[in-house]
């Protein structure tokens, strides 16, 4: 594991592997150990896996409760640990990937996001809402039935339930973090990225899961159908933790796709 200052932050990442350089974004109440089954795939790069603000080990610094301080934590890694990299990002960090495709001087050169949505209903707010409630009131045992709830919702295959929401408590902490990310996924509600993504002009793939009901089909067609050139792909068999359902197909076709633009 290394570290590196970046603003009012210490960020914590995972490097190993030799290539052009690709950072793994994780998704809400997940941390850089969500990508384990997946970075073996990706053998023929360098590849950072980051903990995101206020998840796992780094730390939560002063949240502004908004998506742009979030994108510029991945400028300032990119700017500062790999220069010019693809990024693939997971639910909020696929959110995340986009805020910072949209700005002219980005240095993403190759977006994979994965299971992600660029704007929010009001029941996802509501949803948001609610778990930040509860942590704010110090109800962590609420919180964590309802997390245990929410990540037994986001898996089709057989999986140890307990265990994976474990994990996922442990990475959340003090919950800062995710309070943090959550807001400024409520943000969404009130302003979509949609007007900002025909910016985009990196490459954009967009993967999604056939039984995903957190981010269904309908929420990478809102991005494809305003990101020009972007390309959608779907994974069987999976509901929104892909990772856990089809971790061996989830990082063939990343892989793959990573691939493909190299060489294009």
């Amino acid at each position: 594991m290394s570290t590196v200052e970046l603003g009012d932050i210490t960020v914590n990442y995972a490097r190993h592997g030799s290539g052009p350089p690709v950072v793994l974004l994780h998704g809400l109440a997940e941390d850089h150990r969500s990508w384990e089954g997946i970075a073996g795939h990706l053998g023929r790069f360098t590849v950072y896996a980051l903990d995101l603000r206020g998840h796992g080990r780094t730390t939560a610094g002063e949240g502004t409760g908004a998506l742009s301080q979030l994108s510029g934590d991945l400028d300032a890694f990119l700017r500062n640990v790999t220069g010019p990299a693809a990024v693939v990002g997971y639910s909020l960090g696929g959110t995340i990937g986009l805020r910072a495709a949209t700005a002219a001087d980005t240095l993403i050169s190759h977006l994979i996001a994965v299971a992600t949505s660029s704007v929010v209903g009001s029941a996802a707010a509501e949803f948001f809402a609610g778990r930040i409630a509860q942590l704010e009131a110090g109800d962590a045992g609420a919180f964590a039935a309802g997390l245990r709830d929410d990540t037994a919702a986001q898996i089709v295959t057989q999986s140890d339930i307990d265990a994976v929401t474990a994990r996922r408590l442990a990475a959340i902490g003090d919950g800062s973090g995710y309070i943090n990310a959550a807001k400024a996924m409520i943000g969404l509600r009130a302003e979509p990225l949609n007007p900002l993504l025909e910016n985009v002009e990196v490459p954009v793939d967009v993967i999604g899961a056939s039984d995903d009901v957190f981010c269904p089909r309908r929420a990478s067609d809102i991005i494809t159908e305003r990101v020009t050139g972007s390309r959608y792909h779907e994974i069987a068999g999976a509901g929104h933790l892909i990772s856990v359902d089809q971790p061996g197909a989830y990082g063939t076709l990343i892989a793959r796709l990573l691939g493909e633009r190299q060489s294009a």
